[in-house]
């Protein structure tokens, strides 16, 4: 049981160190003597649990999955409104990355051109299924204009939350993430939700952001 547990926590420890590099660095400028340096493992102890770079990055593909898959579960389970939950969710997704390095390189593999393999979904194509399956809930609930179209505003709201990111990363800290995803809602509530409901919607974003940054303390 010892062995196993140590077997465990030096992948967890590879897993990081790689993710830390390939946020910071990139996929391809990343080598596997950078994450041995970087784990303080052996190449032995690296090449036990994956056997090419690929490896690695389909298993911080596969965390980030899950991590999105357990934040989405968790706004379920306490029956938030639709809209709420969304906007719940693309924070909680923001906190995984303020918190650490998996979320992050998640990202830059995604947008990177790294090939996600089965059974692990792009992450584009999963948050695209999470955000859409709670606008048509928001449109039922009469928080979003009923004219809109769903379909084209699930499109838009992945591609400014990965944008906002994106670009992010390249010009403030990480830090910066909640005010963007913040500014980010404001901009979107005023052209989708109807008048009467944009104060709530509006007061949520910027509770949401304090929390996150709270949380980040």
């Amino acid at each position: 049981m010892a062995r196993q547990l140590r077997a465990e926590q030096t992948r967890a420890t590879i897993i990081r160190a790689a993710a830390d590099l390939f946020d910071r660095n990139g996929y391809e400028s990343t080598s596997l003597s950078d994450i041995v340096e970087h784990a303080h493992v052996t190449k032995g102890a690296l090449y036990f649990h994956f056997a090419a770079k690929e490896d690695l990055a389909q298993a911080i593909l596969e965390l980030q999955s899950q991590a999105s898959r357990r934040v989405a579960g968790e706004i379920d389970d306490r029956g938030y409104p639709s809209l709420e939950a969304l906007m719940r969710l693309t924070f909680g997704m923001v906190r995984l990355a303020v918190e650490g390095p998996v979320a992050r390189a998640g990202l830059r593999l995604a947008t990177g051109g790294v090939v996600v393999r089965p059974p692990v979904p792009h992450p584009f194509t999963e948050w695209l299924e999470l955000m859409s399956r709670r606008l048509v809930g928001a449109v039922r609930e009469s928080d979003i204009h009923p004219d809109v179209d769903v379909d084209a505003v699930a499109h838009s709201l992945v591609c400014f939350f990965v944008g906002t990111r994106v670009v992010g990363r390249s010009r403030e800290p990480g830090t910066r993430l909640p005010r963007r995803l913040a500014e980010m809602w404001h901009v979107l509530i005023r052209g989708l939700v109807p008048v009467p409901r944009r104060p709530r919607y509006l007061s949520l974003a910027a509770r949401l952001e304090r929390e996150v940054m709270a949380a980040a303390v």
